[in-house]
C-alpha cells in the first residue's frame, strides 16, 4: 500500500519556491491547471499541507450542530462522543482516496470514469456539482447571518446590513476558489491557525457544565443510533468526490501513508473537537438555533468572537467546495478554464443566498434535499472505493481523458459492472433511508433505524463480485 517510485523531479530539484514558479500554482495567482493531467515537473508541495487543508476546512459550526443532533436523537454524552469520534475516523478513508491523484494528476471526478464508464460518470458529475453548491448556499447563508449578528450589535440593522454581510461573505469566499489551488491552502493554513484558538475556547467554555450522565430520554435505540451514525458521517462521506483535486499537484513519490496520515489527522481532530462541544452545549440548552443555544452558553465578552468564528468556518468549508465545483464544471463538458467555470458555481452560490436571505428561507428544506441524496453518494462513493482499491490507484491516465478511443470507454461510454453496482446500492439506501422527504418501507420492519449508508457497502460487494475478473491495476 506504501510502494513508491522514481521519477525525474525535474525543476522541483531546483528548490520549493523555482517548483512552485513553474507550475503555474502560486498564491494569488490564477491557477492556470484545471482536470487536465498535472506534469511530473511541475508537481510540488508535500503531505503536510493536506493536514492545514482538511483542518481548516472542517473547522466549521456545521460539527457543533451535528454533535448536538446526536444528543437529540436520544444519545447521552458519552455515548454521543464515540458517535462523533467514529464519524471522524471516517477521514482515513477520505484522505487515503487522495492517492489517486497523485498517480493521475487530475481530479477525482476524472478518475471516477474508470468504474463508470465516460458518458456513465456524468450524471454523479452532474448531482455533486448540486450537492457542492447546495451546501456552499448553506454555509453562506450561515456565514452571513452570523456576520449580520455581529453588526446588529453595533446598532447596524435593516436590509443593507444583511446585503453587506452576504457581499463580504462571498469575497471572501469567491476570491480564494477563484485564484485556485495554492491559494486555497495558503488561505486554509492561516485561517486554520486563527480559527483553531477560537474554537478551543470555545470547548473550555462548553466542556465544563456538560451534563455527562445517562441521557434523560432514556435509552437511543437503533434508531437514535443509527440517525446519529448518518448524520456523522454524512459529512466526511460528501468528501469523497474531492481529495485527488487536492492532492493532483503532489510528486509522485508521495507515500500513500503520509498522505493518509495527514489528511486524515487535520480532518479528524477539527470535526471530533467541534462535535464535542456541539454534544457539550446540547446537554445545557436547547440547541433547536444552535448559533442562538450556543451563544447562550458564552460569557457575553466572548459572543462577537463566537460570531467571528461562525462566519469563518462558514468561509473555509466553502471554499474548498467551491473550488471543487469549478473542477466539476469542467468534468461535465463546459469548456472554459477552471477560473472561468468558476463564475457559474458562484452566480448560482449568489443566487440561492439572496433568495433564501430575501425573499422566503429555504435553507431547511434545502438541508432535507441535500440530505436525500446520500441515497446516490453513498453507493457512488462504495463503487469508486472498491474500484481504487481493485486498482491499487494505478489507472491508465491518459485514457481518462481519451474518450471513445480510450479504455474507459467500455460499452457505449457505460461501464456496465459500475452501473448495475451503484442501482443496486441505491436501491437498498432507498428503502432504508429515513429523512424528512422519504422514509423507506424497510425503515419500521428495521425498528427505525436508518441504514442508507450501508448502500456504500452493498454497491461495492456488488462492483467486487461483477468486475473483480476484469478490473486489474494498470500498467
Amino acid at each position: 500500500m506504501t510502494q513508491q517510485h522514481t521519477v525525474d523531479a525535474g525543476p522541483a530539484a531546483a528548490g520549493p519556491q523555482a517548483a512552485v514558479a513553474a507550475t503555474g500554482d502560486e498564491v494569488f495567482q490564477v491557477e492556470t491547471h484545471g482536470i487536465d493531467p498535472i506534469p511530473d515537473a511541475e508537481r510540488h508541495g508535500g503531505a503536510k499541507d493536506l493536514f492545514w487543508l482538511w483542518f481548516g476546512s472542517n473547522l466549521t459550526f456545521t460539527y457543533v450542530i451535528n454533535g448536538a443532533l446526536a444528543v437529540s436523537f436520544g444519545l447521552s454524552f458519552w455515548q454521543a462522543t464515540a458517535a462523533v469520534v467514529l464519524g471522524g475516523l471516517s477521514f482515513f478513508v477520505i484522505s487515503a482516496a487522495g492517492l489517486s491523484g497523485i498517480r493521475t494528476g487530475t481530479a477525482t471526478l476524472v478518475i471516477s470514469r474508470a468504474p463508470f464508464g465516460i458518458r456513465g460518470n456524468w450524471p454523479a458529475g452532474l448531482l455533486n456539482w448540486i450537492v457542492s453548491i447546495g451546501y456552499t448556499i448553506v454555509n453562506t447563508v450561515v456565514g452571513a447571518l452570523a456576520l449580520e449578528a455581529f453588526c446588529a450589535d453595533l446598532g447596524w440593522h435593516g436590509p443593507l446590513t444583511r446585503a453587506f454581510a452576504l457581499t463580504v461573505t462571498m469575497v471572501l469566499t469567491f476570491a480564494v476558489a477563484l485564484w485556485g489551488h495554492a491559494t486555497v491552502q495558503f488561505a486554509e493554513r492561516w485561517m486554520a491557525y486563527i480559527l483553531a484558538v477560537g474554537f478551543a475556547a470555545l470547548l473550555v467554555f462548553l466542556l465544563p457544565g456538560a451534563e455527562t450522565g445517562a441521557s434523560t430520554g432514556g435509552s437511543p435505540g437503533a434508531s437514535g443510533w443509527s440517525l446519529a451514525f448518518v448524520v456523522m458521517l454524512a459529512g466526511p462521506f460528501s468528501y469523497v468526490p474531492m481529495p485527488a483535486d487536492y492532492t493532483r499537484y503532489l510528486p509522485r513519490t508521495t507515500s500513500l501513508k503520509s498522505i493518509t496520515w495527514s489528511g486524515a489527522l487535520g480532518g479528524l481532530v477539527s470535526s471530533v473537537a467541534l462535535g464535542i462541544a456541539g454534544v457539550a452545549a446540547a446537554t445545557q440548552a436547547d440547541m433547536t438555533d444552535a448559533v442562538a443555544g450556543t451563544e447562550g452558553l458564552l460569557p457575553g465578552w466572548f459572543q462577537p468572537l463566537f460570531l467571528a468564528l461562525v462566519l469563518g468556518g462558514s468561509v473555509t468549508n466553502s471554499i474548498i467546495t467551491l473550488y471543487s465545483s469549478s473542477l466539476n464544471l469542467q468534468v461535465l463538458g463546459i469548456p472554459w478554464s477552471r477560473a472561468k467555470a468558476i463564475l457559474i458555481s458562484a452566480g448560482v452560490t449568489v443566487a440561492g443566498s439572496l433568495y433564501a436571505l430575501f425573499f422566503t428561507d429555504f435553507t431547511e428544506s434545502l438541508l432535507s434535499f441535500l440530505s436525500l441524496l446520500i441515497i446516490v453518494f453513498a453507493p457512488w462513493g462504495g463503487v469508486f472505493l472498491a474500484d481504487m482499491v481493485m486498482r491499487r490507484c494505478w489507472y491508465d491516465a491518459p485514457a481518462l481523458h481519451a474518450g471513445r478511443e480510450g479504455a474507459y470507454w467500455y460499452r457505449g461510454g457505460y461501464h456496465p459492472a459500475g452501473i448495475v453496482a451503484l442501482l443496486a446500492g441505491m436501491a437498498f439506501a432507498a428503502l432504508t433511508c429515513d429523512s424528512e422527504l422519504w422514509t423507506g418501507p424497510l425503515v419500521a420492519p428495521l425498528g427505525g433505524a436508518d441504514l442508507t449508508l450501508l448502500g456504500s457497502v452493498v454497491s461495492a460487494l456488488v462492483y467486487w463480485v461483477l468486475a473483480r475478473r476484469t478490473v486489474k491495476p494498470a500498467a
